[in-house]
C-alpha cells in the first residue's frame, strides 16, 4: 500500500497532467490579421481561424447577418448568423472574429462562431472646445 504522501503526490501529478492536456488541446487558434491570412487564404480552407481587423463603415447588413472586415490591403466577409456577438458590433470598430473560413462564389468567407468588439477607448481625446 502506498503511502498517504505518495498519493497525495501522484493524484496532484494526474491532475495537472489533465489540466495541461485540456489546455493544450482546446488552445484557440492564433491571431492573425486579414492581410496575413488573404496571402494564402485557401490553405486555410475549411479550417479554425481567428481573426482581427476593423468593421469596414457601412458594410453591417443584419438582413443576411454579414459584415467586411477589412485589414490595410485586403477584405473579408464575416458571416454572424450562428455567431455569438458581443455588444458594441458597429462600423469601424476593431473585432475579433473566429470561425471556419469557406470559399463561396464570390470569394472568401468566415463563417464566425465568435465575435468580440473592442470597447471604445476611455483613452481618446476628446473634441476640444476652443
Amino acid at each position: 500500500m502506498l503511502a498517504r504522501r505518495t498519493r497525495i503526490l501522484l493524484v496532484g501529478a494526474l491532475l495537472t497532467a489533465g489540466m495541461l492536456a485540456t489546455v493544450l488541446l482546446q488552445a484557440p487558434p492564433a491571431t492573425q490579421t486579414v492581410d496575413a491570412l488573404m496571402e494564402d487564404p485557401d490553405r486555410f480552407i475549411g479550417e479554425e481561424i481567428a481573426l482581427r481587423g476593423e468593421v469596414m463603415d457601412g458594410t453591417i447588413n443584419n438582413g443576411t447577418f454579414s459584415f467586411i472586415l477589412e485589414g490595410e490591403l485586403a477584405n473579408i466577409t464575416v458571416s454572424y448568423l450562428d455567431a455569438a456577438v458581443s455588444n458594441g458590433l458597429d462600423d469601424n470598430r476593431t473585432v475579433y472574429a473566429e470561425g471556419v473560413l469557406v470559399r463561396d462564389g464570390n470569394g472568401y468567407v468566415l463563417e464566425a462562431s465568435v465575435i468580440k468588439t473592442s470597447c471604445p477607448s476611455k483613452y481618446e481625446e476628446e473634441a476640444r472646445a476652443d
